[in-house]
């Protein structure tokens, strides 16, 4: 806009400075040829004079007040949608459990991670003779998709039904006793991913965007 306004007024200033007639113009002949000047040959150093100056490059650099010490917990603070999860689906925050999958996540969504847990207990509850029941789920819960270093683009509300073979045993909670597994799945990630494993994979997140869970008996 300015530098529209700087064109109009140095063209109406020329033709003026000219002598030219019948030019309605509040400017003197002798006021155009300075204008001329300034618009023209000065026109860098009186826009800066004045406050117009715009630099060429804008180097934005952000100010972290953060305390010394003291962890970023920005990304790891994380509140899942949806209903409550019931205490059987054991969810873990920031957690990619690894297992085969007896239903691909790609094509199985779930509006939230407690549906995607209720899926995987009704999978294991109708699982024919011989078939593989689901005993852990992984759910993506953030809007903008979940990182895996795989050929996939992971989608929001994927929800992965898997099946790995767990020893159980017997684990009271108060007064009510479940069986729980002796030992965990095989962890893909939890947490936050490795320096070492960021340097490889530079479109890693901090966090380990993924929800997972141990599905008791």
């Amino acid at each position: 806009a300015v530098e529209t306004w700087r064109k109009e007024k140095l063209k109406e200033a020329k033709t003026l400075a000219l002598g030219a007639e019948g030019l309605n113009s509040t400017l003197l002949q002798e006021e155009a040829g300075m204008l001329v000047k300034a618009l023209e040959s000065n026109w860098a150093a009186l826009s800066e004079e004045i406050g117009l100056w715009i630099p060429t490059e804008v180097i934005n650099q952000e100010h972290d007040d953060k305390p010394e010490g003291v962890e970023d917990t920005e990304e790891e603070d994380q509140i899942l949608a949806g209903r409550p999860l019931p205490p059987q689906c054991h969810a873990e925050l920031h957690t990619d459990y690894d297992g085969a999958a007896v239903r691909w996540g790609l094509t199985h969504h779930k509006e939230s991670a407690a549906d995607c847990c209720q899926a995987c207990l009704d999978q294991a509850k109708n699982a024919k003779s011989g078939e593989k029941k689901c005993n852990i789920w992984v759910y993506c819960p953030l809007e903008n998709g979940c990182y895996s270093p795989d050929i996939y683009k992971h989608k929001h509300m994927e929800c992965w039904l898997k099946f790995v073979s767990l020893l159980l045993y017997p684990l009271s909670y108060g007064k009510s006793t479940i069986e729980a597994s002796s030992e965990k799945p095989r962890l893909n990630f939890k947490n936050r991913y490795s320096e070492q494993f960021r340097d490889r994979h530079p479109k890693a997140p901090v966090m380990v965007p993924w929800v997972s869970g141990i599905i008791s008996k």
